[in-house]
This record gives structure tokens, sequence and C-alpha cells, in this order.
């Protein structure tokens, strides 16, 4: 499944609301201060009706006369979908140049780091 990256800010915003109208995720995003752009409310409902159209969410209900929705697709199904593009685009399909750009990048706490070495001990262990 493609989705544009409006799409998935959208996706984004059910799996953190669900569910939940359009018109309530039009006023989620009017709040977001790290947003610059302000979106009608009607580009918004594009945007919904588009990803039902694809199967990634669902009516599931009424809330008066709006119509609810809830993801159908979860959030590691899509990522696992898009990291095989983000990879070949930004690293040529490097996996050990995406890890050390994270690694290098990434302001990491001892946690994190601690986790990281988890995976890769477990990883190693497969």
């Amino acid at each position: 499944m493609k989705l544009s990256d409006f799409e998935m800010d959208i996706m984004q915003l059910l799996w953190q609301e669900e569910p939940c109208t359009a018109s309530q995720l039009h006023k989620v995003l009017l709040a977001d201060k790290q947003k610059d752009k302000k979106v009608a409310y009607t580009t918004v409902k594009t945007i919904v009706d588009r990803l039902e159209h694809k199967g990634a969410i669902e009516r599931c209900g009424h809330e008066g006369r709006a119509i609810v929705f809830r993801t159908i697709v979860t959030q590691d199904t899509l990522s696992g979908q898009a990291m095989p593009s983000f990879m070949q685009r930004f690293f040529k399909g490097n996996s050990r140049s995406l890890i050390a750009h994270f690694i290098k990048e990434e302001k990491l706490n001892d946690e994190d780091i601690e986790y990281l070495q988890t995976l890769l001990k477990n990883k190693k262990l497969d």
C-alpha cells in the first residue's frame, strides 16, 4: 500500500486518536504547533476518503451525522512496507549505512543504547 506523506500524517493521528471523525482529525491538525501550514477540513476529509478507499481505514460508527473511522492497517505493517523503499532511496539498500546513520545522528540515552545492544544480541542468536 503506497501512501503519500500527508496520508501517513493522517494515519499517525488515527493510530493515536482512534476511533475519530474527519472533523476531530482536522482539529488535532490545527492545534499542532509543529506544523507550519494549516489545512482545510475538506482536504482532511479527502485524505480520509482516500485512506478508506485504499483499505487503510474503515467506518466504525457515527457521532451525530459524522462518520467515525478506525485503522485497519497497523503501524508495523505500513512501516514494514515503507522501509525497503526508504532504505533503497536514501541508503542504496544498505542496512548497515542506515543503522550507522541512525546511531551517529540520534541523541541516544543509556536506556536506548541498552535496548539496541539487546536487539543486536538477539539478532546474533537468530
